[in-house]
């Protein structure tokens, strides 16, 4: 498995040793750098995962999905980016216009945010702290700030009770996928991510196969929790289209409603990658003991592991969204508070006796 870091080692004794640049200078351009690296990957991630929500919804319901512009309606997702960037952007007549600005832009945070802790190779994680699991929970948490000031600065009926909605689902199913989280750090015995991923190479390390029976409840209950967090179907309340027009970005145009949209999508990537990350070993190769196999899959980049089971994930959750209808508000904080949550800290204390008693492989 190739290390990415000798290539980031190379960079930076280039920049120091070759070029003569100084330590402001050197941590200045990489910086610069990886946050380019970062903004792009964003976009574009965003922009393919739109385009294949199209076209898995399209599959569902037995249609084409977009085929007019360009070959097999590749570029049909770039002509709406283009048309959100050039539509006017308006203010709505009594509203709070520092509420209503500063709400897109927190949602945008906390996505990036949480988007700098996967980790892409070994590595290539770009945000890799000791506690890396609080940072991740912690940042990714800004969002529901920004979709309940959205829905409270935009003076808007049906905006305001989205915004309620969204903010009391999103709070009570971090409560889920904090304690799964747990979980995997009680197995693993770190917070850092690049650890946790460390963790799992070798033959049947993967966490759901490590920690058997308790690591598979975990993960099943962090999709669910995720899919929830996200605001994807059927857990959509917050922007039931039938109910509150489009819930918290109802008064948002041009790109003010464009970083809501590249929010949720880039929410529902973050929720995989973590669940591919912590769970199904993230750029971690199948191995499974066989000496000729797991060499043959050491071959393949680790980029390529994660994004194929990351991708993987994402296309079950949208698989679940246009499978299941959308639940009431009531039964969403149902399953939540009387099912997943205890489920998850009963899950939690079985984990820490599998532990404790290494009954783990």
């Amino acid at each position: 498995m190739f290390d990415f870091s000798i290539v980031t080692q190379w960079f930076d004794a280039l920049l120091r040793d070759t070029l003569g640049l100084g330590d402001f200078w050197t941590i200045l351009i990489e910086c610069v750098i990886v946050g380019v690296l970062i903004l792009v990957g964003y976009a574009l991630i965003a922009i393919a995962l739109i385009f294949m929500e199209r076209k898995v919804c399209a599959y569902f319901q037995c249609r084409l999905g977009p085929m007019r512009v360009g070959p097999w309606g590749v570029l049909q997702v770039f002509a709406d980016v283009l048309k959100m960037l050039i539509k006017e952007i308006f203010f709505v007549d009594k509203a709070d216009k520092f509420l209503y600005i500063v709400a897109p832009i927190l949602v945008i945070i906390g996505s990036v945010g949480a988007f700098g802790f996967l980790p892409w190779n070994k590595g290539a994680t770009i945000v890799d702290f000791n506690v890396g699991v609080f940072l991740l929970t912690a940042i990714s948490s800004i969002g529901v700030v920004g979709i309940f000031l959205a829905g409270w600065g935009s003076n808007n009926k049906y905006s305001v009770v989205s915004a309620m909605r969204g903010a009391v689902q999103m709070i009570s199913y971090e409560m889920s996928l904090c304690l799964c989280l747990i979980t995997a750090v009680i197995l693993t015995g770190t917070m850092q991510v690049s650890g946790i991923v460390e963790a799992q190479t070798g033959p049947w390390q993967w966490l759901i196969f490590k920690g058997h029976i308790p690591a598979i409840i975990a993960f099943l209950i962090f999709l669910v929790a995720g899919n929830a967090e996200a605001n994807r179907g059927p857990f959509d309340m917050a922007e039931a289209e039938s109910e509150l027009t489009a819930g918290h970005h109802t008064e948002y145009s041009g790109m003010g409603f464009g970083f809501f949209y590249l929010g949720e999508y880039l929410n529902l990537f973050i929720i995989a990658g973590v669940a591919a990350t912590v769970f199904l070993g993230g750029w971690a190769p199948v191995n499974i003991g066989i000496a000729a196999f797991d060499q043959v899959m050491d071959y393949i980049p680790g980029v390529v592991w994660f994004f194929g089971k990351t991708f993987f994930l994402v296309w079950i959750l949208m698989w679940v969204r246009w499978t299941f209808p959308r639940l009431r508000i009531d039964q969403i904080l149902k399953l939540e508070w009387k099912y997943l949550m205890p489920l998850s800290l009963l899950n939690l204390v079985i984990m820490t006796v599998v532990v404790a008693l290494k009954l783990y492989l």
